[in-house]
């Protein structure tokens, strides 16, 4: 048997030595722009040209519907809006299944 494979693995399946779990942490210690994402619109290039002080855009979405929280735009929870010391925040509500997350880890 191979050193990358052990009792529970098959053919194909490829399980890394154990000091390659530290590899991880690098991952798991990387900063990530996180983006919430309130609503969406399209609008033509002339009523963009238009905007100023006091417009307002219609994105299309209730002030109560959850938010998306987005990562390499790709929406991993949904959330409501809170207050937190006096500044805006997302609590979670709904996180996004692996599969929706990464859809390519099923091929």
């Amino acid at each position: 048997m191979s050193e990358h494979m052990n009792e529970t693995s098959g053919p194909g399946v490829n399980v890394p030595p154990q000091g390659d779990a530290s590899r991880i942490d690098v991952i798991l210690d990387m900063d990530l722009p996180v983006v919430v994402r309130f609503g969406h619109t399209e609008m033509p290039l002339r009523t963009l040209t238009r905007l100023g002080p006091g417009s307002v855009i219609d994105l299309g979405r209730s002030p109560d519907e959850p938010v998306d929280v987005m990562v390499s735009n790709r929406v991993v929870a949904r959330g409501e809006v809170v207050i937190v010391s006096g500044n805006y925040g997302i609590r979670i509500i709904d996180v996004v299944s692996p599969s929706e997350r990464m859809p390519w880890l099923e091929a």
